[in-house]
């Protein structure tokens, strides 16, 4: 059954959205038969009624929206209410100059209602009434709407790039996601889209206030004219039959056009609040504070001698009743006790965790998070996702910081998607006296290593950071501990944080700047999970992706002969990007320190290569422990000195002997000569299997910065 209905409810529901797209083109069409085809008097009454129904329904809206764009059609309604509204004015003129002399329902009924019922049938009373209704509604009303929507239209635009900066801003700290940023944008974008609107449909309610009035004295001297000239009827019989009909025709039309004055000046004077308007009076007026000196006044008003005793006492009391009402405490909903969890079932949540980033920390490192103590982690972790989003070049997910009584008091994990990464014992308050390897004497403390670079270390008390100092140790706190380990676990492990969401969001950002650059490249020449392999491969061998149009038109580049084979596109791309890796180890200004490997060590990786083919290990086991062996020797060396170095081989051995030495060296680069740029100076310092070099005299190893 459900099967055979299915169509059926499908075919209903699209020829309900057929009527509603073709409903205000319509419209339209039946306001141009008001203007230029005279209509019966029973259609110029539907009509009237419609009218009306529409103000209030508009009305209504307004006073029910949260804030200004919840409502952003407004300005468009306003001005296709007083369309219909005009259109309505031209019909009943020419219905009442026309037919008028035949009484006072040739208009219509609704006319002959408010111009006898409402105004007692005095059209003197109806001139008076209607200009009381104009008065109210073009110089107070509409005047301070129209004012309220130029200033608000002029402040939105004036604040408007300082909102695009605050958007980017909080894009760049990782503090919102791609999606939030631009809905962000198309918020400010439409609301200062809103407020110009309304700067101009404020102009539309003055010039139809305008119309009524000019429309008003048409009809009545037009009328006079007509009753005297053509119907043969005395000039007072004429004012008073046309004058009616006029006046109704006048007050039928100003209702809905005061409604509509009202809804426009609820719309701009709103402030955003989780509430509608009535909630957010009513929040605002429920302080019983508010209602004490009211009723207190009141009370004393109503016993001064000559007041009107019966209506100020009851007045009164009712601000009494709100002052003690308001003063008593809301009853606490009782909130029905959550089922005890049945332990022989197990839900996703059991299983799964959302945040890919997480910190696990024992109960003893929990002050560390804590916002009454300032939480100096969490600043630091925000800190850290902001410059490596930048670095890297994609935003850094969310953090997730928990504790675990599972971990021992002092310690931490660091994981990855619920894999630990990295973890380690703290202190959090102790500090962590780093041996930077120039010391001139040991202090006391618990010996340790660093967790980030695993140096010899010691965890002292905080007043002996200024003796470790002067004896030469790098002091920093357990904060600064925790969150330069994460930092370099989240270097290392950067490709897992990347994947097809990420390239997708990258791509769609590159294709408001570069639409054609994305179109030749996804999915004409790879795939969108073929993009984001490459990348993920970069980023393993640390390249980041923050010239990611670059790397685009690399990757269009290296498939232009058709190849999607992704280690040969990967290779291929590092090739054309060789100035963009090499800048991020060395600045532009000094040469590039180098470590070769000694030719014949070179032609048998080059031999074992050659001869494994597509094998996943194409070194072989013996030859790749020498060349670990040796490499090993050499950076030991070369860390001695402070120097950064990156290993330069064939561009047939690069894939496999960076893979050979990740595990043991990932911050040591691997690169083929041909990502060596023409104009980049090379320095060769060492030469691996090569003679040995003499040792020089130990310096200081890498110095631990604080986030």
């Amino acid at each position: 059954m459900k099967a055979a209905s299915s169509p059926a409810s499908g075919s209903a529901l699209s020829a309900l959205l057929d009527v509603r797209s073709a409903l205000l083109p319509m419209a339209t069409l039946l306001l141009v038969v008001f203007l230029v085809l005279p209509v019966p008097a029973f259609v110029l009454d539907i009509g009237f009624i419609t009218n009306i129904m529409i103000s209030l329904a508009v009305l209504m809206v307004a006073l029910n929206a949260s804030k200004p764009l919840d409502f952003s059609s407004f300005p468009t309604v306003l001005l296709f209410a007083t369309l219909l509204r005009l259109g309505l004015n031209v019909a009943s003129t020419r219905v009442v100059l026309v037919s008028g002399h035949e009484g006072g329902d040739a208009a219509g009924h609704v006319i002959e209602a408010f111009g006898s019922m409402l105004i007692g049938g005095d059209y003197v009373v109806g001139l008076f009434v209607f200009a009381i209704l104009m008065i109210i509604n073009m110089v107070v009303i509409t005047k301070g709407a129209g004012r309220v929507s130029e200033v608000s239209a002029r402040f939105t635009l004036d604040a408007l790039p300082g909102k695009q900066m605050a958007i980017d801003a909080d894009l760049g700290a990782g503090l919102i996601t791609p999606e939030e940023a631009k809905q962000r944008r198309v918020d400010v974008a439409t609301e200062a889209d809103f407020y110009g609107s309304m700067d101009g449909a404020s102009k539309f309610v003055k010039g139809d206030a305008i119309a009524g009035v000019l429309i008003l004295v048409i009809n009545i001297l037009g009328g006079i004219v007509l009753g005297v000239v053509s119907h043969g009827l005395d000039i007072g019989e004429a004012a008073s039959t046309y004058t009616m009909l006029a006046i109704g025709d006048a007050l039928v039309a100003q209702v809905p056009a005061l409604l509509l004055s009202i809804a426009a000046a609820a719309i701009v004077t709103r402030v955003s609040s989780p509430f509608d308007l009535p909630g957010q009076i009513a929040s605002q007026f429920g302080s019983h504070k508010a209602w004490i000196p009211v009723a207190v006044i009141l009370t004393i008003l109503g016993v001064l001698p000559g007041m009107p005793h019966m209506v100020i006492l009851p007045a009164a009391a009712v601000a009494g009743y709100f002052a003690y009402r308001f003063s008593r405490p809301e009853p606490e909903e009782e909130v029905p006790e959550a089922p005890a969890p049945n332990p022989s079932t197990i839900n996703w949540s059991d299983v799964s965790d959302e945040a890919m980033l997480g910190i696990e920390v024992g109960y003893a490192l929990t002050p560390l998070v804590d916002e009454r103590k300032d939480a100096p982690l969490m600043k630091r972790v925000t800190g850290i996702r902001k410059q490596l989003s930048k670095e890297l070049g994609f935003v850094i997910p969310l953090v997730r910081i928990k504790d675990d009584l599972t971990l021992d008091p002092n310690a931490y994990r660091i994981t990855i998607g619920g894999t630990v990464i990295g973890e380690d014992v703290i202190w959090p308050e102790d500090m962590l006296a780093i041996d930077s390897g120039d010391i001139d004497e040991e202090i006391t403390g618990r010996a340790c290593k660093d967790p980030t670079f695993g140096m010899d270390a010691r965890w002292i008390s905080p007043d002996m950071r200024a003796e470790a100092i002067v004896a030469g140790y790098t002091v920093v706190d357990a904060s600064t501990v925790l969150a330069t380990h994460l930092n370099h676990m989240i270097r290392l492990n950067a490709a897992q944080l990347f994947g097809m969401d990420e390239t997708k969001m990258l791509l769609d950002n590159l294709k408001e700047r570069a639409p054609e650059l994305v179109e030749g490249l996804t999915p004409k020449a790879l795939s969108l999970f073929a993009v984001s392999a490459v990348c993920r491969a970069l980023l393993i061998e640390g390249v980041p992706l923050k010239d990611f149009r670059r790397l685009c038109s690399a990757m269009v580049e290296a498939t232009g002969d058709g190849s999607t084979d992704i280690p040969l596109v990967v290779e291929r791309v590092r090739q054309r990007i060789g100035s963009l890796i090499i800048q991020s180890l060395v600045p532009v200004s000094m040469p590039l320190p180098v470590v070769t490997l000694d030719p014949e060590l070179e032609g048998l990786l080059s031999q074992s290569i050659k001869i494994s083919g597509d094998a996943s290990f194409p070194i072989e086991p013996g030859l790749g422990q020498r060349i670990l062996t040796a490499i090993e020797e050499s950076s030991q060396r070369l860390m001695l000195r402070q120097q950064n170095f990156a290993l330069v081989t064939s561009p047939a051995a690069r894939k496999a002997l960076s893979d050979l030495l990740r595990p043991r060296f990932p911050d040591t680069p691997v690169l083929s000569f041909r990502e060596l740029p023409d104009d980049k100076p090379v320095e060769v310092i060492a030469t691996v299997g090569g003679p040995a070099e003499p040792a020089p005299q130990p310096q200081a190893h890498h110095s631990f910065t604080g986030l």
